[in-house]
């Protein structure tokens, strides 16, 4: 489940390393490449899909002649124009406002993570979700989607929970700081959240998912201002990068900076939190009181 967007991100560190050691801004590359400044600031932060003539051109700019380092770019120029797993679900789902803005790019960053850190305010985070409760979720969040639409998304996220689950590479570490008020907010009826209660419960006893439940008698916190996710990404493949959910539009931040600040946030929400085992028994709380009104 290779992910271009790794390559993409890898091929533009290496090209922002040569354009520093010629000692060259953004503009006055763009200007020998008669091309705009942002082309090259997009390929060099890996928004842009490499085209093999246009790293030629650079690679000779650069004064690249070490046959070893040209067949090295040249090669993440060819796997970053690969197809991620995660596009023929993607491939014509429009997003709706505020909903599913650049799904393909955070799908394809997740894929590349070896770790994620989330604060999670409002519903069960996408990786922890039973297909019930995504279903019932999606009915309210994408009310224009059409059936076979909703099948692929579900699908797509459930696809994306199978790297809590795999053996090579090592399976994804995810550590959710969940406010208490998301194992009290009803989704999709009791049967759901029945459901969906039991799931957390099972899950948070594997040694890769910390489920940190952040009780009501934490008050307010500086995580409490929005939803995030901070996605750890291997060295060799870009710098960490922070998602930010947004009221008019998603965020992500990759300055170091910014990747320090959220993780301090994480981190003060982590200690406010209940412990693994508090956490856990609090979700088991609540799984005993909706199946008492469930009779399951």
């Amino acid at each position: 489940m290779a992910a271009p967007i790794g390559s993409r991100r890898r091929l533009g560190a290496e090209l922002r390393r040569l354009r520093n050691e010629n000692a060259l801004t953004l503009d006055e590359v763009a200007a020998l490449m008669t091309c705009s400044t942002s082309k090259i600031s997009r390929l060099e932060t890996g928004k842009a899909v490499p085209k093999v003539p246009d790293i030629r051109e650079l690679m000779r700019i650069y004064g690249v002649e070490s046959e070893d380092e040209q067949a090295t770019l040249l090669r993440l120029v060819r796997d970053g124009r690969e197809h991620g797993w995660w596009e023929p679900l993607t491939d014509g789902v429009q997003s709706e406002r505020f909903v599913l803005e650049s799904l393909d790019r955070y799908v394809a960053l997740e894929n590349d993570a070896t770790a994620v850190r989330s604060v999670d305010l409002i519903i069960v985070h996408g990786l922890l979700q039973t297909e019930g409760y995504m279903r019932a979720i999606m009915a309210t969040l994408l009310p224009h989607h059409s059936a076979a639409e909703i099948d692929r998304l579900v699908q797509l996220r459930l696809t994306r929970q199978e790297a809590l689950r795999r053996v090579h590479p090592e399976p994804l570490t995810l550590v959710a700081v969940m406010d208490e008020s998301v194992l009290h907010r009803p989704v999709g009826g009791p049967d759901v959240m029945t459901a969906q209660l039991e799931q957390l419960y099972l899950v948070a006893d594997r040694p890769n998912v910390d489920i940190r439940i952040l009780p009501f008698v934490a008050g307010i916190l500086r995580a409490h201002a929005g939803h995030f996710e901070l996605l750890e990404i291997p060295r060799d493949l870009g710098s960490n990068i922070v998602y930010v959910e947004g009221a008019a539009r998603n965020k992500y931040l990759d300055g170091e900076s910014d990747v320090e600040l959220y993780r301090t946030i994480h981190a003060d929400a982590l200690g406010a939190a209940l412990s693994r085992a508090e956490s856990r028994a609090l979700i088991e709380r609540y799984l005993h009181e909706h199946q008492s009104r469930t009779g399951r």
